[in-house]
């Protein structure tokens, strides 16, 4: 019969479903040697069980319960409430209290208790839930312990707990709540000791707060705490708080705040000498548990007791170094407009495919810069790179460069920093013969080799799959990475600041070649924003198929629509749309998410959408009234130049350069197309080989194969074997990641080092950006966080985290852009040039400051945001 209560000494970490999070890690602390855990005893999930488990009017409840919305507050309290008085009332039986008793008195009746709530979904790698149930401090007496241990099973139902269950997917019917008992401390001092720097996430400084008295008035924000930075026995900061009242125990059980003696308000809570005894302590628990952890202190009669400590789970993981140098890595995925966490197989696929050395963190890819900065030349080449790109990044950049203590600057001669490519990439300042042939040659070449691999893949099978696509992927890079793509795209936007620069110097005109990007040939996503206006033209003569489309609720209803009328024509449109732009999805860079041409569902609320903001042939409409703006825009620079002195010769150059503008930025969205067209070809097949896996009782179900790397899978493939506990870790990794927010620069010691725009003169209460596509405009912001939820009208302003291309039918409806992620050269701002939308982006936290529906002023021209 497994035990309705236990002695701390009797309790380890492997006993979380028995004595809760917080029980399990008392019971581990107290067998850490040198370590002070006050003495106790859990009263177990086994006697929660065994108590509630068959109770039928409880079990109603939480059923009903489990039926709520987090956002049903209503609902949540009223039945929240009954459960919390059906536990209240109901008796502890005869045998546990007995077990209960004995406990108590081998520790001492007369003794003042913490009794404090132990459940089941507290304190996990990946949730915290800390505080979620009650504690009750300062108990005596075994009858009002006895009281307490069931108001502690009740607070497993108080609202916030509920509600934050509810959050986090966890069933109320398979929560249980052990109750720990634990002789009170009455402390001198006490607080919170992070073994990871909260605020930086550096791992390297612990932060500690400390107050006076009980840890309750630090918890419950009634005093300011002292702060205490500490790195590697080195007190690095300090901040003295002022602290009127304290929290104590009172002689009548329970807690009382008091005022503080006037000379204790403003001294410092904590010695030097224990500051950095505090620091020993957390960095031997932090060794123990392996992870950096928020551990709960006392300081009493000279000693300190460890009365909690539990996981950091806010704490972006950092990229794994094999070595123990200072490395400085930059995220991948905000270059790459794509900042979601990524599944194992679609790193592992952009980590064979890419050229730079990446690492890989919480889910995203980073690049370790550190080679670049500790070389003067390669220095400046990163900073300029990025401060066009992204300011935020530059600024943090320098930021480390200014510390002076963790870059390691070598000598100029020194190439071994200098991330000079051996590849065959573009110098910035060749020249390419301005032929749009040359553009016509590289995508031809591109989509014969498509063709090419779909005919050949056909054949391949088992172990032979893996191998051609391993040697398929160095014709990818091929192509990728090729000298005259790489010539086609420099040349185009060296000839953007070209014209920039010099009609600012001999015009005073700004961003002019913003307007010159409109409507160029050959933009392969600009081309598919403007084809799914033409399906949208095929689907208008036909209300009935209209009226269909608005209640489709999966990827089947192609195969419906021949029922009506229009539904052949509709479906050939919308196939024809598929076969060219199917491979496309929302974060397509990670080959495991699904793609339109598998959920084709995705893009009926944007076809609806196009119906109802457009009259027919508004695709060729918008293109032409681009085109012309562009060479309207072009004729009156060009006629303004030849009015200067050596006006010809200015006109020449100019003319030239808006020439390569025009041949050549479409090409700029072209080799990414390619490579996600490669992807979906691949991913295709690898989905058989996972039909086979799952025949075979290797995997559940297709979509584990995502969780495993190319190499992994290869190998399951090739002996029919998989460790499947493997696939349930990553798949509990992959929830927890998603929840992360990805630093733009971060560390080797977990340090996220945030950059700040440098702008003055900005109106009051600007949000600010980065310009990349110029013109006011002003409309109503739609805050929309997936493609599929874009319910958007014709004149909206578009909010959003980052738009890669799958967001492009969207730029059809809006005026403006406003985004967290990206750069001049990054997707969003090439489209917007392109549509002649005003856009703003690297707004940090935009998606948040600003909300739905709020009348808002995108400045392209300045960078920033107003809200009106």
């Amino acid at each position: 019969m497994k035990p309705y209560v236990l002695g701390l000494n009797e309790v380890g970490k492997r006993m979380f479903a028995m004595v809760g999070g917080k029980g399990a890690t008392l019971g581990e602390l107290s067998r850490i040697e040198g370590l002070r855990v006050p003495e106790g005893f859990c009263v177990t999930t086994e006697a929660y069980k065994r108590i509630f488990r068959n109770n039928k009017e409880l079990n109603l409840l939480l059923d009903q319960l489990n039926t709520l919305k987090a956002d049903n507050r209503k609902g949540i309290a009223e039945i929240s409430e009954k459960v919390r008085k059906i536990i209240e009332k109901t008796a502890i039986p005869g045998d546990i209290y007995t077990e209960i008793s004995r406990h108590l008195g081998q520790l001492g009746e007369k003794s003042s208790y913490a009794v404090r709530s132990s459940a089941t979904a507290e304190d996990l790698p990946t949730s915290s839930f800390a505080g979620q149930q009650d504690t009750y401090l300062n108990v005596t007496g075994k009858k009002a312990i006895i009281k307490h241990i069931s108001k502690c099973w009740a607070s497993l139902f108080t609202e916030r707990a509920v509600i934050y269950r509810l959050l986090n997917n966890f069933d109320h019917k398979k929560v249980y709540l052990s109750v720990v008992i634990q002789k009170m401390i009455f402390p001198y001092a006490s607080g919170i000791m992070f073994t990871a720097d909260p605020l930086t996430s550096n791992r390297n400084v612990i932060s500690i707060d400390a107050g006076f008295g009980l840890g309750e008035a630090l918890v419950s924000g009634l005093v300011n705490a002292d702060n205490y930075k500490v790195r590697e026995g080195i007190i690095i900061g300090k901040k003295i708080s002022s602290k009127q009242i304290a929290v104590f125990a009172s002689k009548h059980g329970g807690t009382k705040k008091q005022e503080l003696e006037p000379y204790q308000q403003n001294i410092q809570t904590l010695t030097d000498k224990e500051i950095n005894e505090l620091e020993r302590l957390g960095r031997k628990i932090e060794a123990h548990f392996g992870i950096p952890q928020d551990i709960e202190w006392c300081l009493y009669k000279g000693d300190f007791y460890i009365v909690q400590s539990r996981p950091i789970t806010t704490l972006f993981p950092a990229p794994e170094a094999h070595d123990h140098g200072n490395h400085i890595y930059i995220s991948v995925g905000h270059q790459q407009m794509m900042t979601d966490a990524i599944k194992p197989l679609g790193l592992s696929f952009f980590l064979l495919t890419t050229m730079a050395p990446m690492y890989h963190a919480g889910g995203r890819l980073f690049v370790d810069v550190m080679p670049m900065l500790a070389a003067p030349g390669s220095r400046n080449i990163l900073l300029n790179t990025m401060g066009k790109h992204d300011p935020l990044i530059k600024d943090a950049l320098l930021t480390l460069i200014e510390r002076g203590d963790f870059i390691k600057t070598l000598p100029e001669d020194n190439h071994n920093g200098d991330l000079r490519r051996k590849e065959p990439f573009a110098d910035p300042q060749e020249q390419i013969e301005n032929d749009p042939a040359i553009v016509s040659d590289l995508i031809k070449r591109s989509q014969l080799s498509i063709e090419e691999l779909k005919q050949n893949i056909q054949s391949k099978s088992g172990p032979d799959l893996f191998d051609f696509i391993l040697k398929d992927i160095q014709q990818l890079k091929e192509l990728l990475f090729a000298r005259q793509s790489s010539r086609v795209i420099m040349a185009a936007m060296n000839a953007s600041a070209w014209i920039n620069d010099k009609m600012k110097e001999w015009l005073g005109e700004s961003n002019a070649a913003d307007t010159l990007s409109q409507s160029v040939p050959n933009n392969v996503t600009s081309e598919m924003g403007l084809a799914l206006l033409d399906v949208a033209d095929a689907v208008r003569p036909y209300p009935e198929i209209i009226e269909y489309l608005r209640h489709v609720k999966d990827a089947g209803f192609l195969d419906e629509l021949v029922k009506f009328n229009g539904g052949k024509e509709t479906r050939e449109a919308i196939n024809a749309y598929l076969s060219k732009y199917g491979m496309r999805c929302a974060g397509e860079i990670d080959i495991t998410r699904t793609r339109w041409s598998e959920k084709p569902d995705a893009l009926v609320p944007m076809i609806l959408s196009h119906i109802k903001n457009f009259e027919p042939n508004a695709g060729n409409r918008k293109f032409e009234q681009g085109r012309l703006d562009a060479l309207k825009k072009e004729k009156e620079l060009l006629d303004r130049l030849k009015q200067l002195p050596d006006g010809e010769q200015k006109a020449k150059e100019t003319k030239r350069n808006i020439d390569l503008i025009r041949n050549f930025t479409g090409y700029r969205e072209f080799p990414k197309y390619g490579m996600i067209n490669r992807y979906f070809v691949y991913k295709l097949a690898l989905l058989k080989e996972a039909e086979q896996l799952v025949k075979a009782n290797v995997i559940h179900e297709n979509d584990d194969i995502f969780y495993l790397t190319f190499e992994e899978f290869h190998n399951a493939v090739r002996t029919k074997k998989l460790d499947y506990h493997v696939i349930e870790r990553r798949k509990a990794e992959y929830k927890f990641f998603e929840k992360l927010t990805p630093p733009r620069v971060i560390t080797s010691e977990g340090e996220i080092i945030s950059g700040k725009y440098k702008r003055d003169n900005l109106p009051s209460g600007a949000i600010v950006g980065l310009p990349v596509s110029s013109g006011v405009v002003e409309g109503r912001a739609r805050v929309i966080l997936k493609m599929q939820d874009a319910g958007l009208e014709e004149g909206d302003i578009l909010v959003t985290t980052f738009t890669d291309p799958s967001w492009t039918p969207v730029f059809i409806s809006i005026k403006g852009l406003v985004t967290e992620v990206g750069g001049m050269m990054t997707h969003g701002a090439v489209i917007a040039r392109e549509f002649g939308l005003p856009a703003v982006v690297g707004v940090e936290n935009a998606t948040s400051m600003i909300k739905d529906g709020q009348q808002i002023r995108v400045n392209g021209k300045e960078g920033y945001v107003e809200i009106l």
